[in-house]
């Protein structure tokens, strides 16, 4: 190969091409603690690799089936960045990611993440990973690595984007879905605070119509701004899920997790095509949010029950002798939860009578 030709101190740099090689190095020094915060049997090595090492314990599992799943946060990023804040987001991420590895009754071992921006801003990383690192001691699940990418031209110096990938197992027979739902099933729901991360493009058209919309109330009575509620973390659920599959790996049968799609889109997914699940809505609590959107969009009531959780994060379909125990475990464990309604003779939809 040619040597390259030395012209001197003067010439163009990566930095200012819009990439910064020092902000990178001081990203990774500020992230590394966080990152093996997360650390869970399996891990082997830590951040800076070419790739992240696992190794799975086929002492636990003895034919494993592994599981993945990848997500984002959505549009609920330009609310953190109009607000200017990126710890809650880091949680939803988790959320997303593990929440779905378990519907299949997989538990999640480990995660990556991926991270676009248009300006490294190492403090602004550091928040945001300090949030998928909290998410991640919450789920038992390892940060095993990443990719930080500066797209410097090409993105808005303050615009960020972030996605993730999750492997989890699950023990092949063991695995919950369609095939194992009966009639007479009870559905168990868990609760949601908030909007989770889903239908912000739709709350952000009703309720950011202004640019100091994100400061007000969030509604009338509100002790939170319309920001604070707007980035509310999601609930982690895995953890509850889990400790109700395990105390009765016979009785829980599927697992739904409320997410695009919104109530109707999402149980509807767990059914043979030959039942119905009849979810009554007075069974749970909608927080005011939703009602919000609802009257400022306007927005019919089918509309909201097709995008939003409306209040339901999470739905397990159980042996109807098992609910209440399972109502309890997720109660232990910090999760509101309630039997919300029932597995019927149909033709696999969602009703809402």
């Amino acid at each position: 190969m040619s040597r390259l030709l030395d012209l001197g101190p003067t010439g163009l740099t990566y930095a200012a091409a819009g990439v910064s090689i020092d902000a990178g190095d001081d990203a990774v020094r500020r992230i590394a603690a966080t990152v093996a915060s997360t650390n869970r049997p399996g891990v082997l090595g830590g951040i800076g690799g070419f790739g992240g090492l696992f190794h799975l314990d086929r002492e636990r599992y003895y034919d494993p089936v592994l599981v993945a799943s990848a997500d984002g946060v959505g549009t609920k990023l330009e609310v953190a960045r109009l607000v200017g804040r990126y710890d809650t987001v880091g949680l939803d991420l988790v959320a997303m990611l593990v929440d779905d590895l378990v519907c299949v009754g997989a538990e999640p071992l480990f995660l990556l993440d991926y991270v676009a921006v248009g300006s490294l801003d190492p403090a602004r990383l550091e928040e945001l990973v300090g949030g998928i690192a909290a998410g991640c001691r919450i789920a038992s699940t390892a940060l095993l690595g990443g990719e930080t990418a500066e797209h410097g031209g090409v993105m808005r110096p303050d615009e960020l984007d972030v996605a993730g990938f999750a492997v989890g197992v699950v023990e092949r027979g063991a695995e919950l879905g369609p095939s194992r739902v009966e009639s007479g099933d009870a559905i168990v729901g868990f609760w949601s605070p908030g909007l989770r991360s889903n239908g912000y493009s739709l709350a952000r058209r009703v309720l950011l119509n202004d640019a100091d919309a994100l400061g007000r109330p969030a509604y009338d009575g509100a002790t939170t701004t319309l920001g604070e509620e707007l980035l509310r973390p999601s609930v982690i659920y895995a953890p509850a899920a889990l400790a109700a599959r395990d105390a009765y790996p016979s009785a829980v049968h599927a697992i739904a997790h409320i997410t695009g799609g919104g109530i109707v889109g999402n149980v509807a997914r767990v059914l043979p095509a030959h039942l119905d699940a009849v979810i009554d809505l007075d069974t749970f609590e909608t927080p005011a949010i939703f009602f919000e959107i609802q009257r400022r969009g306007p927005v019919s009531a089918e509309e909201m029950v097709r995008v939003f959780n409306c209040g339901l994060g999470m739905t397990l379909v159980v042996d109807p002798e098992a609910a209440p125990d399972v109502v309890s475990i997720a109660s232990d464990l910090g999760v509101s939860a309630s039997v919300v309604g029932r597995v019927e003779p149909g033709s696999g939809v969602v009703r809402l009578p």
